[in-house]
């Protein structure tokens, strides 16, 4: 049985390859052209180097995918790549909508705000009272986020940079696994490593993008010039393409309703996401576009382009009949030219800086509570410690002063 779905595969290889390798061109094409605008309209670095970083998550994915179909040997390595751009692709996009709201001090002074006008309380009652404190409670997050203010920020931020370092983490776990024949990829057994990965990363993968989802409905309003449900629409459909659509394949092995061929499985895992890729470049083409970014308000630096309109209207009839017309001038300033190697250096290292922050951010609030927990530990047993000290020193000077006294006694 399993040769003929060995068969089946050898004579699918081919013409998959073929179909998915079109779909994949048109997928780098497609998002190499939207790049490269972007690059040449550089006008908001703050901006537009996260939205880079996002676009190129699909020529990521096309081409692991399609190196990986073509070389099922490659299955593994090109996982763990793409593994680790997705989780760097959410960071990247919970950053653009930073970056959109006007960065950390805007997003903290908006999100307080918030909180006091949907909690309808001062900032003063906020400090000295109690409903501070409980408005601030981690329960709020759930049901009230509005209510956490600046904290809803630290949150998000700390929710995205874990995935981002789980995945990382998980992925290379995955290729040692591989290497000692115990990772066994998309097999559902307690003697594998595959089905607790999958428990960690759905686990990670969800509170991030539970965070983010958080924070975008305490930020909407003030996101509504971006147009933020079709980006993060089509941001979360490749997310959850992949990453449920591997998983829903991998039950459907370990259930029978696939061949037991494994190199079929990865292969339908990289075709599809091949096809989905191509969707989702054209889908960025509108949804992350570099047009409002080729123009800069009049204050700024550029060349000045007036554009007349005119139209002519007729009212009237007959012999009364009369026309007047319209002119409608409208004045732009084109976006000096940028260099692509300076964009391209700003988003390397700018982007670079602020991840390794983040990182290092996160981890210290991650061990902050650990520490405390040790510290608090050894203090209980330092205290123990020398409460036994100075209770044995007790009783031996009360020991010295009867020995003392009944000496004393003897000796009168």
């Amino acid at each position: 049985m399993a040769t003929g779905y060995e068969d089946t595969y050898r004579d699918l290889h081919q013409p998959a390859v073929v179909i998915g390798g079109c779909f994949a061109i048109v997928a780098v094409l497609l998002s190499i052209y939207l790049i490269f605008q972007h690059l040449k309209s550089y006008t908001n670095p703050a901006e537009q180097k996260w939205i880079v970083a996002v676009i190129f998550m699909v020529p990521v994915y096309a081409t692991q995918s399609i190196l990986s179909l073509w070389n099922p040997r490659m299955s593994v390595a090109s996982d763990i790549l793409r593994n680790c751009y997705e989780a760097f692709a959410l960071y990247s996009f919970g950053s653009y909508l930073v970056a959109c709201l006007g960065g950390e001090r805007s997003v903290i002074e908006l999100l307080e705000n918030e909180s006091r006008g949907q909690l309808g309380i001062t900032l003063l009652e906020r400090r000295n009272g109690n409903q501070a404190v409980q408005s601030r409670s981690f329960t709020s997050f759930f049901f009230r986020p509005y209510a956490i203010g600046r904290d809803l920020l630290t949150i998000e931020r700390f929710g995205l940079v874990q995935y981002m370092i789980l995945k990382t983490f998980c992925a290379f776990l995955a290729f040692l696994l591989e290497l000692f024949g115990v990772f066994g990829d998309g097999e559902f057994k307690w003697y594998y490593g595959y089905p607790y990965i999958a428990v960690v990363l759905n686990f990670s993968q969800m509170w991030a993008l539970y965070c983010l989802v958080q924070f975008y409905n305490v930020t909407h309003e003030r996101l509504k010039p971006i147009k933020p449900l079709a980006k993060f629409v089509s941001f979360k459909a490749i997310v959850f393409a992949t990453w449920w659509q591997g998983l829903g394949i991998a039950l459907l092995w370990a259930l029978g309703v696939l061949p037991n061929v494994k190199k079929l499985r990865t292969g339908l895992q990289d075709f599809l996401i091949c096809i989905e890729m191509a969707i989702a470049a054209v889908a960025h083409i509108y949804v992350f576009s570099a047009e409002p970014y080729r123009f800069i308000p009049v204050s700024g630096y550029g060349r000045v382009t007036t554009e007349t309109t005119k139209a002519e209207m007729k009212f009237g009839g007959g012999d009364q009949e009369k026309s007047a017309v319209f002119e409608k001038r409208e004045t732009q300033v084109a976006a000096p030219g940028t260099s692509v190697s300076e964009s391209v250096q700003d988003i390397v290292l700018e982007g670079g800086q602020s991840v390794v922050k983040d990182v290092v951010l996160t981890i210290n609030q991650a061990i902050g509570p650990v520490e405390k927990g040790v510290t608090k530990i050894q203090e209980k047993i330092h205290q123990r410690f020398v409460g036994s000290k100075d209770k044995e020193a007790s009783e031996l000077q009360v020991e010295e002063c009867v020995e003392e006294n009944l000496t004393g006694e003897q000796n009168i």
